[in-house]
């Protein structure tokens, strides 16, 4: 379904993201694993078609990034890391606004809408604005706005961020149980994060220099490498370790996988 090509962006010299590849099924829940500013964000996107690579593509269903910008985002659903919501509206009217200008038709606009105030359990907040709710109420809006028009694809850039543990909980509760249905990727830099709700990890430190490539299925058996990258088989303990050095932003910290 996705497939990442040699993906590079850079900002006025900085290297944001170095030459990055790898891919994701149609089904599959993947966690996008790194420190802060290992280019997760940045990869994050550049799929989703909100800035422009410095080299490499990204193609969705066949449909790349470079030629293909307005399909690829009316297919997905993407909440950011900061839930840019329009605060000064009441929930209900937000969700409104949002599935119309998705291009919902009334019928089924109402239906979504339904739908969603129940999968992200809004109803006791429905005519509050969006200022006035808690940063966990926030995120499931956040959620609902990019779950209403039914995309195959959803991505979120860290839903976990800033919350308290219930809201977590809760918050990897309605992960799980999209992921039954649809293509979804998060990123974290919370190894429990990706244990607790994806099939497979791919952890990123901004390029192939600074980068050890490596995925498995937490649930299952190992999935298969992107072409041109090696599979690894990498061992709890170790992975367990690798992830407490990305936790406390260790770049240099590198899992030591079995090469198989």
């Amino acid at each position: 379904m996705i497939r990442v090509q040699n993906l590079t962006k850079r900002y006025d010299g900085t290297v944001a993201v170095d030459d990055i590849s790898f891919e994701v099924e149609r089904g599959e829940v993947v966690g996008f694993l790194g420190p802060n500013g290992a280019g997760k964000t940045t990869t994050m996107k550049i799929i989703t078609c909100y800035m422009p690579p410095t080299s490499g593509d990204v193609t969705i269903d066949d449909r790349s990034v470079l030629s293909d910008s307005l399909p690829i985002r009316r297919s997905l659903g993407y909440l950011p890391e900061d839930s840019p919501l329009y605060t000064f509206m009441p929930v209900l009217e937000y969700l409104e606004f949002v599935a119309e200008m998705r291009g919902l038709k009334p019928g089924p606009k109402g239906r979504r809408i339904k739908e969603m105030i129940e999968v992200c359990g809004l109803g006791e907040v429905l005519g509050k604005d969006v200022s006035a709710l808690s940063r966990g109420y926030r995120q499931r809006v956040g959620l609902a706005q990019a779950l209403i028009h039914d995309p195959d694809l959803i991505i979120l850039d860290e839903p976990t961020s800033g919350l308290d543990p219930n809201q977590i909980a809760e918050i990897r509760s309605m992960i799980r149980e999209f992921g039954q249905e649809k293509t979804l990727i998060l990123s974290t830099h919370i190894l429990p994060e990706v244990t607790a709700t994806c099939d497979r990890v791919i952890i990123i430190n901004r390029g192939p220099d600074r980068r050890r490539r490596s995925s498995r299925r937490t649930r299952g058996a190992p999935a298969g490498p992107p072409e041109g990258t090696g599979r690894f088989r990498v061992r709890r303990s170790r992975f367990r370790r690798c992830g407490r050095g990305l936790q406390q932003g260790g770049g240099r910290h590198r899992g030591r996988g079995r090469r198989t």
